[in-house]
């Protein structure tokens, strides 16, 4: 099994989501590299994906498939963090959780933002 780590980016009361090209939505993160943590390899993607940077990121938990396993966290910025798409990506846009349902994206994206954002008292 893969792992990944993969950022829930929160800016008022919007989600980061990156579209690499397969005109799809996912959430920002890659693969763990060898000898890296889980939360090194969060914030290398974040970096490479959507050049934010020192911006402290919390866990989440696990969610895992057949082939790979999610170790999500989770980034609050400042209304001024402003992502700029890096390496694979071509867009870097804000959207509400609610609207993740209507889009495009990967199924893990789909279930990640579902899980946290199904309950209404919900304070990221």
């Amino acid at each position: 099994m893969k792992d990944r780590a993969t950022i829930v980016c929160w800016q008022d009361g919007r989600i980061l989501l990156v579209e690499r090209g397969r005109a799809r939505w996912s959430l920002p993160g890659g693969t763990i590299r060898r000898d890296e943590s889980p939360a090194d390899a969060a914030r290398r993607e974040l970096v490479e994906e959507t050049t934010l940077s020192g911006h402290t990121l919390g866990y989440l938990f696990q969610f895992g498939g057949l082939n790979k396993r999610h170790h999500v966290f989770y980034a609050i910025l400042p209304g001024d963090a402003r992502p700029e798409p890096g390496n694979e990506i071509l867009r870097c846009r804000w959207f509400r959780p609610r609207k993740v349902a209507t889009l495009i994206t990967s199924v893990p994206t789909a279930e990640i933002v579902s899980l946290i954002f199904s309950h209404k008292n919900v304070t990221i």
